[in-house]
């Protein structure tokens, strides 16, 4: 089988990436490379990529397979729907969109024009979320009742030279926490309705570095969310798991899992049940920890791209996924700044 032919929009940090996973592949072909900027200029041309400054002609030109858009939160629909109008598959990274009017769009016009649409919440494809996900659904833990989760980070000043990440749309909640939910949403289920402080005091930017989120879901289990950008910790997934592209490996824990039967830390993959049968709250606990494949969610997520064009496989994460990751999350800052409990049912009316 040829390979694919395929195209990245975007050549920032991700963009990058997606680059480079595509060359490592036996079965993917980049083809093209666009971008606006002279860095990214000069990044083709030393890798060896054809270099457009305008992915509209490079789409036309090229007629790719499939294209990865990784450009900023707010180009993520028109970038989309040039690729959807010409029939050419997309991954759109995280998120879909910046609000759930511009995601719908795209919802829309993939079911319309039937050319589909995978957004790139990676973790899915990860070991440690994808066994966390089976153990939940065997019943390994017994019936949820309640999950936490930690996202502290210390992002440099120089992360901000890129003056779309100090606007709005820009921030963690966007960036970061969108992961998070989407990860709670593959684990747990639905969220429900969400509360929510959020502060800027580190950095004074028109968006927050720091949040504190409470989540039910409409399993009836409770959740918890503590995410800053202003923090320095290892307690990130990237971090703990050693799953991703530009992190050290520092192994630990960020979510923790809580059932009648067990409790399950992600992404060590340890899980706790009492010793005996009885399972009285006095007897001591053991820990079983949970073997994992040792695949990598990106190589994943791609693989899982290419069969998506191939037409063998369906999006792990629709067009319609993503928007209602993206409506739970932008759910977070409507709690905050108007103290109250947003209902997620409200964005997707």
């Amino acid at each position: 089988m040829a390979a694919a032919r395929l195209v990245v929009i975007g050549a920032g940090l991700i963009g990058r990436e997606h680059c480079d996973l595509i060359r490592q592949h036996g079965g993917a072909d980049l083809v093209g490379l666009a971008d606006i900027s002279e860095p990214a200029r000069e990044y083709a041309h030393s890798n060896g990529y054809t270099f457009f400054s305008d992915y509209e002609e490079m789409l036309d030109r090229l007629i790719p397979d499939g294209a990865i858009v990784a450009l900023p939160n707010a180009l993520h629909l028109i970038a989309g729907q040039a690729c959807l109008s010409r029939g050419v598959p997309c991954l759109i990274e995280k998120p879909i969109a910046e609000t759930v009017a511009a995601a719908k769009i795209l919802v829309d016009a993939s079911a319309t024009l039937a050319v589909p649409v995978l957004v790139g919440h990676h973790r899915r494809y990860s070991p440690d979320i994808l066994e966390a996900r089976r153990l939940i659904r065997d019943g390994a833990l017994g019936d949820l009742v309640a999950v936490n989760g930690l996202w502290m980070a210390d992002k440099p000043d120089d992360y901000f030279q890129e003056i779309w990440r100090k606007a709005p749309g820009g921030g963690p909640l966007l960036i970061n926490l969108i992961h998070e939910i989407d990860c709670l949403r593959f684990l747990v289920g639905e969220i429900e309705s969400v509360r929510a402080f959020t502060s800027n005091a580190v950095r004074g930017f028109a968006v927050e570095d720091t949040a504190s989120i409470a989540l039910r879901f409409q399993n009836g289990v409770l959740g918890s969310f503590l995410l800053s950008d202003a923090v320095a910790s290892p307690y990130t997934w990237e971090m703990s798991s050693g799953q991703a592209l530009y992190f050290p490996h520092q192994p630990g824990d960020c979510y923790f899992i809580g059932g009648r039967a067990g409790s399950l830390a992600v992404p060590s993959m340890t899980l706790w049940r009492h010793e005996t049968a009885a399972q009285h709250w006095q007897d001591p606990f053991v820990a079983v920890p949970q073997p994992l494949d040792g695949s990598r969610p990106y190589h994943n997520q791609l693989d899982h791209f290419l069969d998506v064009i191939d037409g063998t496989a369906m999006p792990v994460v629709s067009a319609w996924d993503g928007m209602v990751t993206l409506a739970a999350t932008l759910a977070v800052n409507i709690a905050a700044r108007e103290d109250r409990t947003v209902n997620i049912a409200e964005l997707l009316v």
